[in-house]
């Protein structure tokens, strides 16, 4: 861990812990957002965990916010306990919802069921929120896995569907844009309004995809349409 704090507004700092993606920064990046918000406490508008760094809002003299982050991070540990929720997310894996299921398979010199396997088989941190709301960046995937995004990014992109990009993945929680390389769609309803937090997925939770048939996906309230529907 390389420890440098970042200014990055009249009121925040960056707080950079390492310079790399790695899923064993997670811990340490759980571990110093406790550290933070307990010593932060009612002046800590709002905390950023991302791969690498956390972003620090608060309504405090700059100064004396460097001072607290320098004071709370102190001989900081990692965060050795169950960390976030767990989430096992259904997966209907197939061609027609993740047009580049055949494409990873040919690409990789294996079947797609063996994509799917090495996709499910694996259980993701996320490690941060972005690009739409509840849209949680999740990873590592097996290397033999890894694609860069699509050279030209589709113009709608089903809610549900499942990418990866690089070595990550993640699950489009709406319809939008997007460039990643889709291998299925999921039912399970990543951001609502009703929900406490509004996003089913927090920095720290852990994700399982789970394979699942057409059936079992529509009886869980899939949508089934294809990309060009939406198009």
């Amino acid at each position: 861990m390389k420890l440098r704090i970042e200014a990055v507004a009249i009121d925040s700092l960056m707080v950079r812990l390492f310079d790399a993606i790695d899923e064993a920064n997670m811990p340490w990046v759980l571990a110093a957002g406790q550290r933070l918000g307990a010593v932060f406490g009612e002046h800590l508008v709002d905390l950023v965990p991302s791969y690498t760094t956390l972003m620090v809002q608060f309504d405090l003299p700059p100064g004396q916010a460097r001072a607290l982050i320098t004071q709370a991070l102190e001989g900081l540990q990692p965060d050795t306990g169950s960390g976030g929720h767990r989430h096992e997310i259904a997966v209907w894996y197939d061609a027609s919802v993740g047009p580049e299921l055949p494409v990873l398979a040919a690409r990789s010199g294996l079947s797609e069921q063996e994509v799917i396997r090495l996709h499910s088989e694996r259980e993701y941190p996320v490690f941060a929120l972005g690009f739409a709301p509840g849209f949680g960046f999740m990873g590592l995937v097996d290397e033999r896995l890894a694609s860069p995004r699509l050279s030209t990014p589709r113009k709608r992109v089903a809610a549900g569907s499942v990418g990866i990009a690089e070595r990550q993945t993640a699950a489009y929680p709406a319809v939008s844009p997007g460039g990643w390389n889709l291998i299925g769609r999921t039912p399970v309803r990543l951001f609502d309004r009703d929900r406490e937090g509004y996003s089913l997925l927090q920095p720290g939770d852990r994700v399982r995809f789970v394979a699942v048939t057409h059936a079992e996906f529509m009886a869980l309230g899939g949508d089934d349409s294809p990309l060009e529907a939406l198009a």
